[in-house]
């Protein structure tokens, strides 16, 4: 079973001046009124969120509907996307793992995998036993998925008092956050590199491939991060 004291601590740690709640919620308040103007009845919307639990994800869907997109499409857009949460969970599954734990745990927690609870854990990990962690790895994942799930439908129901600037304003909140706790989180070689230079990349590559250019310097910035890092 899930230990209630640790599930409740990674509950908890979202609260914060330095919490992913308020930009996770401006995020998704925005993704909810978006989704009402694609034509999804509430429902839909909610288990969109539910099931998706990724900004980029719904808002790729909700862009893709409104042109058109067969569903196939959609579900390859989508799946391409959220393929970026690859390598956050190659990098955390290990710190969590230990041998006592059942395995359910683990195929559960995965969902959780975003940014915003990806940060929380990375940052307070080394306070809890290793054979803890998972609890309260669960405990960050349901609090933000909670607060994304919540926030579309309020996002939803308000979606008449929001205009385009308003809702542009609020999706871009979250990207913004995460900005800067990466920044605040540049504290080894590698990731100073992969920021700075990903930083400066990005816009170049915009002038030879505008649909590519963040996965060009993404990828080269990170590389070349890896390959000094593991020189020093």
């Amino acid at each position: 079973m899930i230990n209630k004291k640790y599930f409740f601590e990674g509950f908890f740690s979202i609260k914060g001046i330095n919490s992913p709640a308020l930009a996770l919620a401006a995020s998704f308040i925005a993704i909810g009124a978006l989704l009402k103007n694609v034509g999804f009845s509430i429902q839909q919307s909610i288990l969109s969120t539910f099931f998706t639990y990724a900004l980029p994800g719904s808002l790729v869907m909700a862009e893709s509907l409104i042109v058109g997109a067969s569903l196939l499409n959609i579900f390859i857009a989508v799946w391409l996307v959220n393929l970026r949460l690859y390598p956050m969970t190659v990098s955390l599954m290990p710190l969590l793992m230990h041998k006592s734990q059942p395995k359910w745990k683990y195929y559960l927690s995965c969902h959780f995998v975003a940014v915003s609870s990806w940060l929380i854990v990375k940052d307070k990990y080394l306070n809890f036993d290793k054979r803890n962690r998972i609890d309260f790895w669960i405990g960050i994942g349901s609090a933000t998925w909670g607060i994304a799930i919540l926030s579309t439908v309020v996002g939803y129901l308000s979606s008449d008092y929001l205009n385009k600037d308003i809702m542009i304003g609020l999706a871009i909140v979250n990207p913004i956050y995460f900005i800067c706790m990466m920044i605040d989180a540049m504290k080894t070689i590698q990731i100073k590199i992969s920021i700075i230079l990903g930083s400066i990349l990005g816009p170049l590559f915009y002038s030879l491939s505008p649909e590519w250019c963040i996965l060009y310097g993404g990828f080269v910035a990170g590389t070349v991060a890896y390959f000094v890092g593991e020189k020093k």
